[in-house]
């Protein structure tokens, strides 16, 4: 495990050591995030394209084609992350008991049980 001590600046920045910046392949943007009583630093990693057949399909049963095509696809494509990091937050708050969760049974059970 890397591990090193940083400190922190009047401004409170800090600099990412160079090791630690080359492991992990940051880019343009870190994100950070409060976990278990400690901060989490990590890269940005744009869409990887993992929902992408899925909303070119969508889109295309729409009857799009052509610049609007594009420009909806490219729409789409931008509410994804969010999307899913919003329901990454709610399982969150489900796992520690802070909201309302459903268990298995309850999504797909029959009623007639």
């Amino acid at each position: 495990m890397l591990k090193k001590r940083i400190s922190v600046s009047q401004k409170r920045q800090i600099t990412i050591p160079i090791e630690f910046f080359n492991h992990l392949g940051i880019e343009k943007e870190v994100e950070c995030y409060l976990q278990n009583n400690a901060l989490v630093i990590r890269p940005v990693r744009e869409n990887s394209g993992e929902f992408d057949e899925q909303i070119l399909a969508d889109l295309i049963a729409q009857g799009l084609s052509g610049q609007e095509l594009l420009e909806r696809f490219k729409e789409m494509r931008r509410k994804v992350r969010p999307a899913v990091e919003r329901l990454l937050d709610e399982a969150r708050l489900a796992a520690a008991g802070k909201t309302q969760f459903y268990t298995y049974e309850d999504v797909f059970s029959s009623e007639d049980e």
